[in-house]
């Protein structure tokens, strides 16, 4: 389904992000992580790449195996780094002819495994460039929606670490959104008034597409510092921190802590009236599927346009 009849069918979107493995035999053990998020009938679930593409092969099977044998909208990322505007276009057929409907195009990370890399050297220098040649790609008719893909960028509520000048930042954005993104999905945050600031400068910057809040669990201590590591700027409350701290060495505990943080941060964005909620699994499905049923959600379809609102208020495990 294409994002724009998915944000019309859903007064809130949920939807899932997956990564690619480290090891051949991880991606048949994510294969089963979705097939066993399925029946929570997300709104899509995003693939990523590994740093410059380095898994692209893996992540461009296990899309099509995703739009093939499930009920899922796959959304594949897409990365300026290392890639031509050749392969790019190559990647965009194999997703059209597979009816993949939708992408996400990112800047990328820089390959860690190619020393002294240049970005200069890259066909699309910024993600807006990526942007816009996919745009190209849908007026080329190879698509068989005429609309082509839809088309979704990232954003960064406590700002982009690349770029310091936060009115710039936006800037940036808003040329994202003007070469053709069809909506915005935010970097991980845990502080939610940091994301609901960043809707409101989008607003008074014009932009008007739909915003995808970021929300990732923490599920161990190492994990949040890992987190720490790959989301460069992002802020860990106090109050967030103390609570794992309480929970010290008990690894169920700390869980059950950041399932029950990330349950406050959904249902304080679904009372206001967020777009959308994207939740990085981190490869695992037990977090997610605890949010929903402390939620009070059975499937996503309980969020569709026209059903009954999530409960106000709730117990959190």
């Amino acid at each position: 389904m294409h994002i724009t009849d998915i944000f019309s069918a859903n007064r809130t979107t949920i939807s899932f992000e997956f990564f690619p493995p480290k090891s051949p035999g991880g991606w048949e053990s994510l294969y089963r992580t979705i097939r066993d998020l399925e029946p929570l009938k997300p709104s899509f679930v995003s693939i990523t790449y590994g740093a410059g593409g380095s898994t692209r092969e893996p992540t461009h099977d296990l899309v099509v195996r995703i739009k093939n044998t499930t009920s899922l909208d796959p959304v594949p990322h897409l990365t300026c780094v290392c890639h031509s505007a050749d392969e790019i276009d190559v990647i965009l057929k194999r997703y059209a002819e597979a009816g993949v409907n939708n992408v996400l195009a990112l800047g990328g990370d820089p390959p860690k495994n190619l020393e002294n890399y240049q970005r200069s050297q890259d066909t699309f220098q910024h993600g807006k460039d990526l942007v816009a040649h996919i745009k190209r790609f849908n007026e080329s008719g190879l698509h068989p929606d005429p609309r082509g893909f839809g088309i979704g960028v990232a954003g960064f509520p406590e700002g982009h670490p690349a770029t310091p000048n936060r009115l710039q930042e936006m800037d940036y954005l808003k040329m994202k959104v003007d070469e053709g993104a069809d909506y915005i999905i935010t970097q991980l945050f845990f502080e939610n008034s940091a994301f609901l600031d960043f809707r409101d400068r989008c607003a008074l910057a014009g932009i008007q597409v739909p915003i995808i809040a970021g929300i990732m669990p923490i599920t161990s201590s190492q994990g949040m510092r890992r987190m720490a590591d790959f989301a460069a700027g992002t802020n860990f409350p106090a109050r967030l921190q103390r609570a794992i701290n309480r929970a010290g060495d008990d690894k169920a505990a700390v869980e059950r802590v950041g399932i029950s943080y990330a349950t406050e941060q959904c249902q304080d964005l679904l009372n206001n009236e967020v777009s959308g909620i994207h939740m990085y699994t981190l490869n695992k499905s037990k977090a997610t599927q605890e949010i929903y049923a402390n939620l009070g959600l059975r499937d996503t379809t309980g969020l569709q346009a026209g059903s009954s609102p999530a409960p106000s208020d709730i117990s959190s495990s």
